[in-house]
């Protein structure tokens, strides 16, 4: 049943509260006010200061993956694996528009963190969904465009089971339309993959407080499942955990996880080194942006991050770096706010999927309407 009182609106809310709030020198009853006003519970609070780099030590919580993992293949890039230490708020959808292109120091060890076996192929055609975990028919869509690429792989950005990540949703929400590309247990809908691929990132709809035992039950994901990496040369992604009441490594900059994947980028061996999560840095939705995930990813070796959680489509340019935002894979699309700056495309009139295909020469990003094949966006690196 869903935690009515940790709700996931009230936990991102606090969490950007905590987090625009971090330096100014609030003492811990402010945070446990502020967050006792919102009706959060202690352990909810205490999550999300843990995450945000308020609470210094993390505390034990349930819904960490447990010390085992499931068996994989070796990956010669592999880091060696560690022990681990409503549709709600939807808003009304707007007209559509589309806006055409236009031309550290050393840190803690993080809990356990492995790469997915690399392919020896020297090439790769995957696709990115994301904010799709709602069963219907424009997951549906969405899945059949996904499947009419035959991809060597799906990444998502998050939310992939709504409406609060429980075990009673899931194999609905995400086995009916993917059972074939992942290695897990067994689906309803079908047989898994002998090997897995497919690898979802952590959303503010897979985990309330309570625990995220469904999310890593379900899915067979390398090291400890919050974060990790995957090698599919020569392309490698970069899986981070933006929720910060399930992430005891942090979710800022200088944190136990930021640190884990500075060290991952300034040593990647791939061609192309792509940053996933959740929660977008910077985007044109009514609801704003992400401030605790600005991290320095062009500075670390990354060559663009893609994230979801606002349900549109956007590329954002900084300085010459891409921010995609993927979040059409099949919950009800959001409406615009305050344009930001670097904003060069924006789609919301239909549900969508990215393709991504990479050799050592270029890679490209193109995002394709699943009701009529439309290509909104195609972005190629290296610049031309």
């Amino acid at each position: 049943m869903p935690d009515q009182q940790n709700t996931p609106e009230k936990l991102q809310e606090f969490s950007q509260f905590v987090w625009q709030a971090r330096g100014r020198g609030l003492s811990r009853r402010a945070f446990l006010r502020h967050g006792m006003r919102l009706g959060l519970s202690l352990p909810a609070i205490m999550a999300v200061l843990v995450g945000c780099g308020v609470e210094p030590a993390p505390r034990p919580i349930s819904s960490w993956r447990p010390t085992t993992t499931p068996a994989r293949q070796p990956s010669p890039q592999a880091v060696p694996s560690l022990p681990p230490p409503t549709q709600a708020g939807i808003t009304a959808e707007a007209a559509p528009e589309v806006v055409p292109p236009t031309a550290a120091p050393p840190a803690p060890t993080p809990t356990g963190i492995a790469a997915e076996a690399a392919p020896t192929s020297a090439q790769a055609r995957f696709a990115v969904i994301g904010d799709y975990g709602q069963a219907g028919p424009a997951a549906e869509r969405v899945a059949a465009l996904v499947k009419s690429w035959s991809p060597d792989f799906i990444v998502t950005t998050g939310d992939n089971n709504y409406p609060v990540g429980g075990a009673d949703t899931i194999d609905a929400n995400v086995g009916q339309y993917y059972h074939e590309f992942m290695a897990h247990a067994g689906s309803a809908y079908g047989p898994g993959a002998p090997k897995n691929r497919f690898f979802p990132v952590l959303g503010n709809h897979d985990a309330d407080v309570a625990g995220v035992g469904p999310y890593f039950d379900y899915f067979t994901l390398p090291g400890n499942g919050r974060y990790y990496t995957v090698d599919w040369p020569p392309v490698r992604i970069y899986a981070l955990n933006s929720v910060p009441w399930v992430e005891p490594d942090g979710v800022y900059p200088d944190s136990v996880q930021a640190a884990w994947l500075r060290r991952e980028l300034e040593a990647s061996p791939d061609t192309w080194n792509l940053v996933v999560f959740h929660h977008p840095p910077y985007s044109s939705h009514h609801a704003g942006e992400t401030e605790w995930m600005r991290w320095p990813f062009r500075e670390w070796g990354a060559d663009a991050v893609i994230s979801g959680h606002n349900h549109v489509y956007e590329r954002v340019m900084r300085d010459g770096f891409p921010y995609m935002v993927n979040g059409l894979g099949g919950g009800a699309r959001y409406a615009w706010g305050p344009i930001v700056e670097g904003s060069v495309v924006r789609y919301n009139a239909d549900h969508g999927a990215m393709l991504v295909e990479a050799t050592p020469e270029r890679i490209s990003f193109q995002f394709i309407v699943a009701s009529t094949g439309e290509v909104i966006d195609t972005y190629v690196l290296p610049e031309a």
